[in-house]
């Protein structure tokens, strides 16, 4: 019975502690983040739920390019335009197209050009060429869609280089709605341009292939008399998507999918107050928000320091965001912000850090 009584009252003494912990965690603002039971800003809110995928497959559509096969249990399904999150082995995380066939169960295919350091690359690209082979398990998430097809009956789709990952799709979609479509397909020569005997097959009489090294840049001047009802899609470097949105009729402006985010810094220095910590930082007119803040918040969770992967959102409690990402919804937009990009709009955010 002495001992029974004994481990009772540790049992007791123990419970006791952990109420006091908890207590201060959910009470103390100084407490090491996160400080709440559920943390509702940073990596995990309202984030798509991280799945592992096993590569089983690899293929060279073109010149530095490779394909992969991904396949995992219940994937979720996705439409023409989607991309997903793939989580590297290193952590980086990058952002890549689905480039396969959507009624294909619980298989995604994504492409990577890799780009060398010295033409911005920064070490994702060749990582997914020498480190992602048949066998490899890595972790994704999404698909998410900012670059969806509306249906319509007539396309125009104008694609530079890796950028026709998100259009491929969306051809073989329009044929097989008998939409009547167009495909302007560029790269630097046709050994670098990826699906190109696939486009061909689908409509050889509606792709205009335009290899740099044969005729140079693409005409688009025919874009000028595109009707009203034909919805104009491009994807690829920003030269090309500019030269797309200047030759479109007056009034009208094209779908596009950008490589690359609005850069982060810019604009006026303001204030971020961290309600949590009760701290506040100034955000230089050169410097990001997510540089700013991981000053006083060393440990802070980020990524692509694009505006792609949304590892660094943030809730905002107070304050008008000058949004610069290619992520968030407009919905998520009203109560969160990438900090890695965007900005704000006034003098004083308030973030829930």
């Amino acid at each position: 019975m002495p001992r029974f009584t004994t481990l009772a009252l540790a049992a007791g003494a123990a419970l006791l502690v952990r109420r006091a912990v908890r207590s201060r965690m959910t009470s103390a603002p100084l407490w090491p983040m996160p400080s709440l039971e559920e943390p509702v800003s940073g990596y995990g809110r309202g984030a798509t739920v991280p799945r592992r995928v096993l590569v089983t497959g690899r293929a060279v559509p073109a010149e530095g390019v490779v394909e992969l096969r991904l396949e995992g249990e219940r994937l979720p399904s996705w439409e023409p335009g989607a991309h997903l999150d793939l989580v590297l082995p290193s952590g980086q995380v990058r952002q890549y197209s689905l480039c396969g066939d959507p009624a294909q169960k619980d298989v995604y295919r994504i492409a990577a050009r890799i780009i060398e350091e010295e033409h911005g690359g920064r070490g994702g690209s060749r990582e997914v060429h020498e480190r992602l082979h048949e066998g490899v398990e890595v972790e994704i998430r999404g698909p998410r869609n900012r670059f969806p097809l509306v249906p319509s009956p007539a396309y125009v789709f104008v694609a530079g280089g890796i950028g026709i990952t998100p259009v491929l799709p969306m051809v073989r979609a329009a044929e097989a709605a008998g939409a009547d479509w167009r495909l302007v397909h560029c790269g630097r020569s046709r050994a670098t341009m990826p699906y190109l005997a696939d486009l061909l097959r689908l409509g050889a009489d509606r792709v205009t292939v335009v290899a740099e090294d044969e005729v140079g840049y693409p005409d688009l001047s025919f874009l000028a008399q595109v009707p009203a009802e034909t919805l104009v899609y491009c994807c690829g470097p920003d030269g090309l998507m500019d030269a797309v949105a200047a030759a479109m009729p007056a009034g009208r402006t094209p779908r596009l999918e950008r490589f690359s985010a609005v850069a982060p810094a810019g604009g006026t220095p303001f204030e971020v107050e961290l309600r949590r910590s009760g701290r506040t930082v100034t955000v230089a007119a050169g410097q990001s928000v997510l540089a700013a803040v991981r000053e006083e918040v060393p440990g802070l969770m980020y990524s692509c320091t694009q505006g792609f992967c949304g590892t660094c959102r943030q809730t905002v409690l107070d304050g008008e965001v000058d949004h610069r990402d290619e992520l968030l919804t407009d919905a998520e937009r009203a109560d969160s912000m990438l900090i890695c990009v965007s900005r704000c709009a006034g003098k004083k955010l308030v973030l829930d850090l």
